[in-house]
């Protein structure tokens, strides 16, 4: 009876209802350099509708079918939010804000309007965290979508000759990342048809046994693609952690530095450098 009570209430007040929210909104201080005071409009007025219909039709069950609507604009709000760059209090806000209006509405129905105020609080406390858990999944997301961003901006595939590329790696070595660098090598070498690829690990702190497992996985990847790589940066610490790990690089040629490993691609292109002071 207290449902249909509530319905029967947002029924006939929607439009002072949403006059008051909005009003509110207002009020609290709208983000103007984050959404324009139209469209904080329209969204309000598509919720409240929403919310007004869901209540009559699906109760106060929200994973109800009849609070579908409500769940999805509540998912498509808060996760844009999250990507406008609001913060997670004003996400919530924009739910929580309703509750002053409502409060007021059931107030002046007497007795039986108070009785309405647990099952106002309930439902958009229920709202408020599902808008909360669309806003977080929306920020991991955007979060997710930079670090592969970073990943790409840090695995560069250079072409330093007709023939020869260099992937110069600086920080640590993980499996996402050799995924990155394995997938731009190989479309590096597709598009630039090349014979030999340099992997520097001179910006490497450290090479462990998963490290090492990783470069002999980008190298057998690039082997398969008709390209030969060769490993410079080889400090001696880390020559001598390989041996003391005992890992294996099979036949791949490894060099000290990026220079003595181009020196070394030309020479196995048949390209000799000649000075202009020699001619």
């Amino acid at each position: 009876m207290t449902v249909a009570a509530l319905a029967q209430l947002l029924k006939q007040h929607e439009s002072a209802i949403l006059d008051q929210w909005i009003a509110a909104q207002r009020q609290a201080g709208i983000r103007s350099d984050l959404i324009d005071d139209r469209t904080m409009v329209e969204n309000s007025g598509d919720l409240l509708k929403a919310f007004v219909r869901a209540v009559a039709e699906g109760g106060d069950q929200i994973a109800a079918a009849a609070w579908a609507p409500v769940r999805t604009l509540l998912e498509r709000l808060s996760q844009a939010q999250s990507r406008q760059g609001f913060t997670p209090s004003e996400t919530a806000t924009f739910v929580f804000s309703l509750k002053e209006p409502l409060f007021a509405l059931a107030n002046q129905e007497g007795p039986e309007g108070n009785a309405l105020q647990p099952l106002i609080s309930r439902l958009l406390d229920r709202l408020g965290l599902y808008s909360m858990e669309h806003f977080m999944a929306g920020r991991e997301q955007v979060i997710r979508e930079q670090q592969e961003s970073m990943l790409e901006l840090s695995t560069p595939v250079v072409q330093l000759w007709q023939g020869v590329l260099a992937v110069p790696l600086i920080g640590s070595l993980d499996s996402n990342r050799t995924q990155v660098v394995m997938e731009a090598l190989l479309e590096k070498i597709v598009e630039t048809e090349s014979d030999i690829a340099i992997i520097d690990i001179t910006g490497v702190p450290t090479v462990d046994t998963m490290v090492a497992q990783h470069l002999i996985k980008t190298i057998t990847a690039a082997k398969l693609m008709g390209a030969r790589c060769i490993i410079s940066g080889i400090r001696p610490q880390i020559a001598a952690t390989i041996v003391h790990l005992g890992v294996e690089l099979g036949d791949v040629i490894t060099k000290a530095s990026l220079a003595d490993a181009f020196q070394l691609a030309l020479k196995e292109l048949n390209v000799r450098l000649v000075s202009a002071t020699s001619r």
